[in-house]
């Protein structure tokens, strides 16, 4: 490393340091965002408060609210008396479901044609979904049971009464199925990506707004050193807050970190190529640093968004889909899930990781011609 890229290194890291905002943004807000996203973006709904309107009142019906409290899935908040009262709780927003259980409950058991109304709340689409999943299967169970209790209570020999098709089910890599282990990996991408793409782009609009670029322009300091002087700080950071959110997202969720972490990386490091290069790109355009910072989140969003960050992409309509194939964080949340999830080696995310790095490489060089073209 030659002395003028030294000097123009530690002169953006005094930049940094002396700028107490920028590097509060760099070293707490992921962890801000870790913890925001780690405990609230969750798919794992659990006690959905529900209300009860139980008019049989009888040792049955008790059987089958209890059949529900064991679930964790519903919270017996409420017990009422009308359908009114339910009707208020659901458009209040205090329950997302209700269970009414008809008088003559007991009786219809008794003859095999038993049936309770349960009410969802549809307007929170995901809570609804796995409320209706859940009801429905409690429901089944609850049903099995009985019906194997009346089997044996005529003398059938239930022990051999066996389903005619079994589905054994077995989930690899997360068998709890915790979000999190979905979560925490795309955070670590959304991390690098942002704060490279803001920060690179922000700093030389710094220096065009201060009017020292002019002064960097007239010193023997070549562009290439230039950029790769102001460049490489904001790197260094970005793997510090990386590493930070793997080892905070192992210890305080669990998430494993099963493969390579070279390998996790050098991976890293092909996403920081794109990350730099839409920075400096967005440098080149904007004139100040709100104009840099807005041009950037114009990318920043729809990349998170079109990444599979938080939907699934076979969820989208296809002319999306086909969209997402020019956002490189796509690749990386499919490297760095199946790095840290699955444990997987370069033969597994060698497609991803060679597009990573076609996409890094061109816009990076875009970006640098452009910037070389601004500074002359």
């Amino acid at each position: 490393m030659n002395s003028r890229l030294a000097s123009i290194i530690r002169k953006e890291f005094i930049q940094i340091f002396r700028d107490k905002r920028t590097l509060v943004i760099i070293l707490f807000i992921p962890i801000m965002q870790l913890f925001l996203l780690g405990y609230s973006a969750t798919n794992d709904i659990r006690n959905i408060p529900m209300a009860v309107m139980d008019q049989c009142q009888c040792a049955e019906s008790r059987e089958l609210l209890d059949a529900y409290r064991v679930a964790d899935y519903f919270k017996l908040a409420y017990t009422i008396e009308s359908e009114d009262a339910l009707r208020n709780l659901i458009e209040t927003g205090r329950i997302k479901v209700g269970l009414i259980i008809p008088p003559d409950y007991n009786t219809r058991l008794a003859e095999g044609d038993a049936q309770v109304a349960f009410i969802l709340d549809g307007s929170d689409a995901t809570a609804g979904s796995t409320a209706l999943s859940a009801a429905t299967l409690i429901g089944q169970a609850k049903s099995t049971a009985l019906m194997v209790e009346r089997l044996s209570r005529s003398g059938i020999d239930t022990s051999r009464l066996q389903p005619p098709l079994e589905v054994r089910t077995r989930v690899w890599y997360n068998p709890d199925l915790v979000s999190s282990y979905f979560m925490i990996p795309g955070v670590i991408g959304m991390i690098l990506f942002a704060i490279t793409s803001i920060l690179t782009a922000t700093s030389v609009v710094r220096e065009r707004e201060r009017g020292t670029i002019e002064q960097l322009i007239v010193t023997p300091i070549r562009p290439w050193e230039l950029v790769t002087g102001k460049v490489i700080p904001y790197v260094l950071l970005a793997f510090i807050d990386t590493f930070e959110v793997i080892l905070l997202g192992n210890w305080v969720f669990g998430v494993p970190v099963r493969g390579d972490l070279l390998l996790i990386t050098l991976c890293s490091g092909l996403l920081l190529l794109s990350g730099l290069g839409i920075g400096l790109f967005a440098s080149t355009v904007a004139n100040t640093q709100q104009e840099a910072m807005l041009i950037t989140w114009m990318t920043l969003l729809p990349s998170i968004f079109l990444s599979g960050f938080f939907f699934p992409l076979q969820s989208m309509p296809l002319i999306l889909q086909w969209i997402s194939y020019i956002v490189p964080l796509r690749y990386y949340l499919v490297i760095i899930r199946a790095l840290l999830i699955k444990g997987v080696g370069m033969s597994a995310i060698w497609q991803e990781s060679l597009a990573l790095a076609l996409f890094g490489l061109v816009i990076m060089l875009a970006a640098s011609l452009r910037f070389r073209k601004r500074l002359d």
